[in-house]
């Protein structure tokens, strides 16, 4: 299988998740226009579970470097394939519930703080669990993206001071993902040998491996999830499965496109921890918040009628996130 030596190339993988992350909102933006986001969400988890599996057999399954992932998969013990199948099923309940946020309050608010509070709680939680980095640097950059996030909550008020109905529920349902989804990635990363991809120890998997079976607690756990949010959703009407099956192909491909997209930035942000360690590479991975951040505010107007001196505030967010991902990458140094 494929496996990362460099730090550098380990950083750059996590740029790459971080990208990814940040960007596949737009998708849910596109198709929202038309399709209600429970629907998109389906299409939006087999693109995560159809991408898993295609690196398990390409770059899962080539070289000479650790365990191929049929062979992986024969060996992993039950406990640790249990591991990564719940760490699939809490993210998924924090991804509906983020992609509600989205649809209540738009990108620049629910990826900041939900994300962000997910970046906060899991660097905690992944670096107690691994630790690997500078703790100093580490959390330093955790403080400065908290601030961001506390700017970014306030600036979002502002906007939205004519309708605080909403502007409560959008808030309330990004915090609630964020402290769900600050906990998969530590189920995901125990089911893996993090301190040697290319001997890793029996009964434990790869990052290939441990990715297909968390992309099925994803795909699994909707059945249960979303049929329950398509039939009492949290904002907007009722849907049902009829009108799924009756979407055109297009409308479905950008759902998939969108579980391609998170799953490529999965992939690599757990293929980079081996190198760069869980927390530094969830942190950087979760910097998507600044990425979904410049989408909503740039290419989506969500504050275009904010008050005077928002965007100042939003300044100075961006800024201090940038910072805080300065000093997670240092912290591996």
């Amino acid at each position: 299988m494929y496996i990362v030596t460099s730090y550098p190339l380990a950083i750059f993988f996590c740029f790459i998740t971080m990208l990814c992350w940040g960007s596949w909102g737009n998708t849910q933006k596109l198709a929202g226009k038309t399709w209600r986001y429970e629907l998109f969400y389906w299409d939006y988890v087999i693109g995560v579970l159809l991408l898993s599996l295609i690196f398990a057999f390409t770059l899962g399954s080539i070289g000479s470097s650790g365990r191929s992932f049929i062979v992986d998969l024969k060996q992993a013990e039950w406990s640790n394939i249990g591991s990564a199948f719940l760490g699939g099923v809490i993210f998924n309940a924090a991804n509906i519930l983020l992609s509600t946020a989205i649809a209540i309050a738009g990108m620049s608010v629910a990826f900041p703080v939900g994300v962000g509070l997910a970046l906060v709680l899991g660097v905690i939680i992944n670096y107690l669990g691994s630790q690997k980095g500078d703790p100093f640097f580490l959390f330093l950059g955790v403080g400065l993206v908290t601030i961001a996030i506390i700017l970014n909550a306030l600036a979002y008020k502002r906007a939205s001071s004519g309708n605080q109905k909403v502007s409560a529920k959008g808030i309330i349902v990004s915090v609630l993902a964020g402290i769900l989804m600050s906990f998969f990635y530590r189920f995901v990363a125990r089911s893996m040998d993090l301190d040697n991809f290319e001997s890793p120890a029996a009964g434990m998997m790869t990052p290939y491996t441990a990715t297909v079976i968390f992309a099925l607690g994803v795909f699994i756990s909707n059945f249960l999830f979303n049929t329950i949010l398509m039939k009492k959703p949290i904002s907007g009407e009722p849907t049902d499965y009829k009108t799924y099956f009756r979407g055109k192909f297009p409308i479905h491909l950008v759902g998939i496109l969108g579980g391609i997209i998170w799953a490529i930035g999965n992939s690599l942000n757990l293929i980079a921890a081996g190198r760069a360690g869980a927390a530094i590479s969830y942190g950087l991975g979760q910097g998507a918040t600044l990425v979904a951040a410049l989408w909503g505010v740039f290419v989506w107007k969500e504050f275009k009628n904010a008050p005077k001196g928002t965007n100042a505030m939003l300044t100075v967010m961006f800024v201090l996130f940038l910072a805080g991902i300065i000093s997670i990458i240092y912290a591996g140094q």
